[in-house]
């Protein structure tokens, strides 16, 4: 055996289940197709949201905290600052989903947050033009991550423990067997006893039509603030807003240039992971700028930075964690729907929970991969 454990995929979910796997003394042997903390799949973006009062759905608030807490334990084992808690704003009107699922997840858990009426909420935060009836949230464990630095240092901590990393090496072909799971890539065969797949939007290419996930584009967009002391991060909680159908997030101004401002419903699906369109239309982007003009309040309408990702997606927006009746060597972890990045450190924990000790205290059942019902109304979210 070369290894324990073979990850395919040292992204998002993969360099911490390397980084979880390692810390445990499990010899793990991690492939990626290009390196730690690329910008092809979906971790990239400069920032990415931290939220624990989570719009989709309640069941996901102790995965959070424990997240929040492994957040805290990389950056003391790298000395890197990761995770930026500046709070955020969840807005919307009374009666949707949003707003009684964010409340729900406060009331459940007594999590740190505030409600404000629109009133309220624009005395305190001027930045933002709220309608009458909307619902303000203010979450206070809530703020933005830097995804690529993560990532790689993520990988880094797998490495100082013992895992081996193979980069800009891919994965040709995954052949389970009673013994193990044989991987083929670059040319080479390599032997494990379990493997580990996080291949994001590549998953359904590597194992076409044994699971259900979509890759979508995801687009962001940077707007210059005319005075970007407004959109610190001191004051400018990230946010998440939904009227009328629109969904839409921002993150402060992490350079004191460009505030992050992005629509998170996805750009359209991906044909092939391998060849993204990197190219917005102008009409994609009219959109975003019409919503900064008429919900923003001092930052240029039209975008100084747009930059394209993707990911894959479930049916109903959730992802799939567990093994298959045909590949039982094989556990995926994928179809994390555009919400994964800030999860991710416990995911890694629960997937070396379940490889070393076969459960975990973690509440990842509305995650299995063979759940009976998948409702297609709660994907699509940042």
């Amino acid at each position: 055996m070369d290894a324990e454990v073979g990850v395919i995929g040292v992204g998002t979910i993969g360099s911490m289940v390397c980084w979880q796997l390692a810390d445990r003394g499990v010899s793990v042997l991690g492939f990626e197709q290009f390196a730690p903390g690329h910008d092809r799949g979906a971790a990239g973006g400069e920032s990415r949201i931290f939220r624990t009062a989570y719009l989709e759905g309640s069941a996901y608030v102790p995965v959070l905290q424990e997240a929040e807490r492994l957040w805290r334990v990389l950056e003391a084992r790298s000395a890197r600052h990761l995770l930026e808690l500046n709070g955020g704003l969840m807005i919307a009107p009374a009666d949707t989903a949003l707003t009684r699922n964010v409340l729900e997840c406060t009331e459940r858990y007594g999590l740190d947050a505030t409600v404000f009426d629109a009133k309220q909420a624009a005395d305190r935060w001027p930045q933002h033009q709220f309608d009458q009836d909307d619902v303000v949230v203010l979450d206070r464990h809530a703020g933005f991550l830097r995804p690529e630095l993560a990532v790689a240092t993520a990988a880094a901590a797998a490495e100082e423990a013992g895992a081996r990393i193979v980069r800009h090496c891919r994965v040709e072909a995954l052949e389970p067997d009673a013994g193990g799971v044989a991987i083929r890539a670059g040319g080479t065969q390599h032997r494990v006893s379990r493997v580990v797949v996080t291949t994001g939007p590549w998953t359904s290419k590597l194992f076409a039509g044994a699971l259900s996930i979509e890759p979508r584009r995801l687009v962001m967009s940077w707007f210059i603030a005319r005075d970007a002391a407004l959109f610190s991060p001191s004051r400018f909680p990230i946010f998440i807003r939904e009227r009328h159908g629109i969904h839409v997030s921002g993150i402060p101004t992490v350079d004191n240039v460009g505030v992050k401002v992005s629509l998170n419903d996805a750009y359209g699906t991906v044909a092939d992971p391998d060849l993204l369109e990197c190219r917005v239309s102008p009409e994609d982007m009219a959109r975003v700028s019409t919503i900064v003009t008429d919900w923003l309040h001092g930052l240029w309408p039209e975008p100084c930075r747009i930059s394209v990702y993707q990911d894959g997606y479930t049916p109903d927006g959730h992802a799939i964690l567990g093994s298959l009746p045909q590949f039982p060597n094989i556990l995926f972890a994928a179809g994390f729907s555009g919400h994964g990045f800030k999860m991710s450190p416990a995911i890694g924990r629960a997937i070396a929970d379940l490889l070393t000790r076969g459960e975990t205290e973690l509440p990842i059942n509305h995650l299995a991969i063979d759940r009976d019902a998948l409702d297609p109304n709660l994907g699509e979210r940042s």
